[in-house]
């Protein structure tokens, strides 16, 4: 796909590489903490320093989403590793997942009730007590950790379609 070898203009280029690459780019960065912004910040760049690498006649490989994600990952680490330093090494500032669950719990506890308390409380142990298949088809009466997996599926899907019912977003669990 690249634009040196063939007839796709800048704009398709960038458009299909937004599309192939920016998801992974942001589910990579906010698993390390990424804010949305940071993410596209992030994306941008790479596309960037990727559009340069192609204007400069540098040969880059035919796989542009792992090009795109390995300068992505580069530039993540980069901005990381200067923030780090420009606190010392005291990172007691970024804020900790216990700071958003603090947030989230009662209005997540609220959304889980709307499923009815056999979907809740299953959904609470497993992800607030951590029990695997097998334990939560013990505790609940499954016969096995597959139901227990089967029932935590639909006991989810309730949950998305009252989000969606709802047309509730990410912030409104981080008021």
């Amino acid at each position: 796909m690249a634009i040196n070898n063939t007839t796709i203009s800048r704009t398709e280029l960038l458009e299909a590489l937004y599309i192939k690459a920016f998801p992974a780019v942001a589910r990579y960065v906010a698993k390390r903490g990424a804010t949305p912004s940071e993410a596209k910040d992030v994306f941008h760049d790479a596309l960037v320093i990727y559009m340069e690498h192609i204007q400069n006649g540098r040969e880059v490989p035919n796989n542009e989403q792992a090009y795109i994600m390995g300068i992505s990952k580069h530039l993540w680490c980069k901005r990381f590793d200067e923030v780090t330093k420009m606190y010392n090494g005291d990172i007691s500032f970024i804020d900790t997942e216990a700071d958003y669950t603090e947030a989230a719990t009662p209005k997540l506890m609220h959304l889980l009730s709307t499923t009815g308390k056999k979907c809740m409380d299953l959904l609470s142990a497993f992800y607030y007590e951590k029990l695997d298949a097998e334990r939560l088809a013990q505790r609940f009466g499954f016969s096995g950790g597959r139901s227990a997996t089967v029932q935590k599926h639909k006991c989810l899907e309730k949950v998305k379609e009252t989000v969606k019912q709802k047309s509730l977003q990410y912030e409104d669990f981080m008021e």
